[in-house]
């Protein structure tokens, strides 16, 4: 196929593929790693990051050196943020023009809906990033620096909160955020730095530009009510089936457990970090962390998942049908049938990929079911936690798991857009009923 002639999902397919081989290369050099580094793991770690994951097959903490350390954090912010988002940038710097084409890699890679004003909100993604991780680094030093000294407090500092807003899960110890269960400062940092990562950019503008909720735009107003909603119900189901767990939260003090099942509610919408240990919770909060595991955060955010504003799309639509009504209508607004038809084709192709990841993985590796459907929703949510199934998976799961977390960071439709053949219905036939339910 000649390179013109490339769509805009297949371009972005391939720049994240070639920077993640790229970034498979340099962690395999023998300066990135303390024992070295075989191919596939370099490459899953790689992918991992990119895709900010945060599913690891290596230990961060004693696998990699602080240059293989760089490398991931690196990584992380270059998938997060987009790497449109920073050719941008590179493309001002030196003075060259950004035509349609270009634009219209921007457009899906921050998965706006319109071409417009996709530069401008390219260049306020990156400032905003940066100052927003900047302040969050100047938090976490008060906290970290007198415990670990100058040089690797800020070190931390720095990773941490690049791991954070990118929702990717990395971190530089090997019990992830453990060590801080009941640690308010670090709980507070770090879950608002994901929070804000995770809601959406577009959402973030739109509050910080318009003060008054009844002005705001219908993403910001459903994606806001969604989050605060889900968020307080998920705090108080997991603190509600976790408190008498006794290897979690049940001899924690009362503002110990609020800490913790916070923690945990926000986390699987994509953060990755965890301050428990996941294997041991009970099976019911497993399960229910799977689905927000599914959902995963906003649009055009750092958040993996379908998405919170696809989820409530099918959900409105699917009361709307019980109704009797013809329309889905919230906020006084409609939602229309091809934003609808959109939201159920996200959602089934996303089920697809994780019943098929399932299935294999059930095929190739000796562990629970309830284990493998955890690992397999972790990855294409791109969220990271893993009930501890991530460092024994076998060289076909690890593949198939590299392949989960690519197709959850770009979205189920970037690839079939970018493989399938376009055809549009020029033809409309007459209408014939079948029976459904």
């Amino acid at each position: 196929m000649k390179g013109h002639l490339w769509s805009p999902p297949q371009i972005l397919i391939v720049t994240f593929v070639v920077l993640i081989l790229v970034g498979a290369g340099l962690l395999m050099l023998p300066m990135a790693t303390t024992n070295g580094i075989n191919f596939i793991d370099a490459l899953f770690t790689s992918t991992s990051a990119m895709t900010v994951t945060g599913l690891i097959v290596l230990d961060t903490a004693t696998a990699f050196t602080m240059f293989g350390q760089v490398v991931i954090m690196l990584l992380i912010q270059l998938g997060g943020l987009g790497i449109m988002t920073f050719a941008v940038l590179i493309y001002i710097a030196v003075g060259k023009k950004i035509g349609l084409k270009h634009r219209l890699i921007i457009k899906q890679a921050l998965n706006q809906s319109a071409i417009g004003g996709v530069v401008k909100l390219a260049k306020r993604l990156l400032i905003f990033s940066l100052i927003v991780e900047s302040i969050a680094v100047v938090f976490l030093s008060i906290r970290w620096v007198p415990e670990y000294g100058w040089f690797q407090g800020i070190y931390a500092s720095v990773f941490h909160s690049i791991s954070a807003f990118n929702n990717a899960g990395f971190s530089i110890w090997s019990d992830s955020l453990s060590g801080y269960v009941i640690d308010p400062a670090v709980n507070i940092v770090i879950t608002l730095l994901f929070i804000i990562g995770g809601i959406g950019f577009t959402v973030v503008f739109d509050m910080w530009r318009t003060k008054e909720f009844n002005r705001l735009a219908l993403q910001t107003k459903l994606m806001i009510v969604g989050t605060l909603v889900l968020n307080t119900i998920s705090f108080l189901v997991i603190l509600l089936l976790e408190f008498n767990n006794p290897a979690t939260i049940a001899d924690f003090s009362t503002l110990g457990k609020i800490q913790a099942s916070y923690f945990q509610a926000v986390t699987p919408r994509t953060a990755g970090f965890n301050t428990l240990d996941i294997g041991q919770m009970e099976e019911s909060t497993l399960f229910y962390m799977i689905t927000l595991m599914f959902i995963g955060g906003g649009s055009a955010s750092t958040a993996g998942g379908i998405k919170l504003t696809t989820a409530l799309a099918i959900l409105l639509a699917t009361i709307s049908f019980f109704k009797n009504r013809q329309h889905t209508s919230i906020y006084h607004r409609s939602l229309s049938s091809h934003i609808i038809l959109k939201a159920l084709a996200l959602t089934i192709a996303g089920m697809c990929v994780v019943i098929f990841t399932t299935f294999v993985l059930n095929l190739t590796e000796d562990a629970p079911f309830l284990m493998i459907l955890f690992e397999s929703v972790s990855a294409f949510g791109t969220v990271g936690l893993s009930m501890g199934l991530t460092g024994d998976l076998s060289l076909v799961g690890k593949v198939i798991i590299i392949g989960t977390m690519l197709i959850g960071k770009l979205g189920p439709l970037t690839f079939a857009f970018a493989f399938a053949k376009q055809s549009p219905d020029l033809v409309k036939h007459p209408e014939e009923d079948i029976l459904t339910g």
